[in-house]
């Protein structure tokens, strides 16, 4: 019977590590769709979520009926728990993913994004797609240091959310409202994708260290 419960956590393990990289390919071919204005991509990026969102509920059912049948206590019982928990926030990454797709998909023929601000927007969207990468890597390894080099990035990630208000806010700005809106949703989809690896980050420390963040996202 241990052996079997053994297997249903490596299983667990193995499911989270591919929804973060399978969230890491959504957000790379997501930003790619909306930066280049490719509707059939931003289609095949709404249309994979559903994979991830599959990965999710096989995962927790996986959970909830190891939760059921093997009764775990301690440290088992916060892996168990944690990943139900890391599977909802890596599932929402595949969302907002998603969201940038379909904002390509809305404004086809022209780009959602205006040239000014897009360079912005890239460098946030290669920030996001290195913290699902090191999500990834974090949830196979519990290497610590790479839930640090995580928080950092989320850090940047949050200056150029900043500095993308800033802009809009700025007495030079000439987008009209439907494009004002689209900047400020995108920017707040990439901000909030980072704040999700962080969450996801911060409950591997917990795992690891059986200490709590009180800050955590």
């Amino acid at each position: 019977m241990r052996k079997v419960f053994q297997a249903d956590l490596q299983q667990i393990g193995e499911e989270l590590i591919e929804m973060a990289n399978q969230v890491a390919v959504a957000m790379d071919r997501a930003w790619d769709s909306l930066a280049t204005v490719d509707v059939d991509l931003a289609q095949e990026v709404i249309a994979a979520d559903a994979k991830i969102d599959f990965l999710q509920n096989q995962l927790d059912e996986r959970a909830i009926d190891t939760l059921a049948l093997q009764g775990p206590v301690a440290s088992d019982l916060r892996m168990i728990v944690g990943s139900l928990r890391m599977s909802a926030s890596l599932e929402r990454m595949g969302d907002l993913a998603r969201h940038l797709a379909q904002l390509t998909r809305l404004r086809f023929p022209n780009p959602a994004i205006p040239e000014k601000i897009s360079g912005t927007f890239a460098q946030m969207a290669k920030i996001d797609i290195d913290i699902a990468k090191a999500v990834a890597r974090l949830l196979d390894t519990r290497d610590l240091q790479i839930a640090t080099e995580i928080i950092e990035l989320n850090h940047e990630l949050d200056r150029l959310h900043s500095s993308v208000f800033t802009q809009v806010a700025a007495d030079d700005w000439d987008s009209n409202a439907p494009t004002t809106v689209d900047v400020s949703l995108t920017s707040r989809y990439l901000e909030r994708f980072g704040d999700h690896g962080v969450s996801v980050a911060r409950k591997v420390t917990y795992l690891v260290t059986g200490e709590w963040d009180p800050t955590e996202i």
